[in-house]
C-alpha cells in the first residue's frame, strides 16, 4: 500500500452506508472506517479502468472494421447469415 502523503476529508454519507462500513469494522473485516474506505477506492478505481480498457477496446474494432473494406448493405448481411445457419442446420446428425 502506498500512502506517500495521505490527506484528511470530510464525507457525508446517508445513514445506511454509514451503518455497513460501521457494521463491517465492528465484525474485523476491516481495521478502521478509513481502511474500507480507502478499499472501496480502490475498487472502483479499478472498475473505472477496467471500464476505459472496454471502450479503448470497442473504439480499436470500430476503427479496424471502418478500415475492412466497403460496407455491406444489413439485408445482406443477414441473408448471409441465414444462410450459413442452414447450411450448418443440414449438417447436423
Amino acid at each position: 500500500m502506498q500512502t506517500d502523503k495521505a490527506e484528511r476529508i470530510t464525507i457525508t454519507l446517508p445513514s445506511e452506508m454509514l451503518a455497513a462500513i460501521k457494521d463491517k469494522v465492528q465484525s474485523g473485516a476491516y481495521g478502521s472506517t478509513s481502511e474500507l474506505i480507502r478499499e472501496a477506492m480502490r475498487m472502483w478505481q479499478r472498475k473505472e479502468e477496467e471500464h476505459e480498457t472496454r471502450l479503448s477496446l470497442i473504439r480499436n474494432r470500430l476503427v479496424n472494421s471502418a478500415k475492412s473494406g466497403a460496407p455491406v448493405p444489413l439485408d445482406d448481411a443477414f441473408k448471409t447469415i441465414e444462410r450459413l445457419h442452414q447450411e450448418r442446420m443440414t449438417k447436423v446428425p
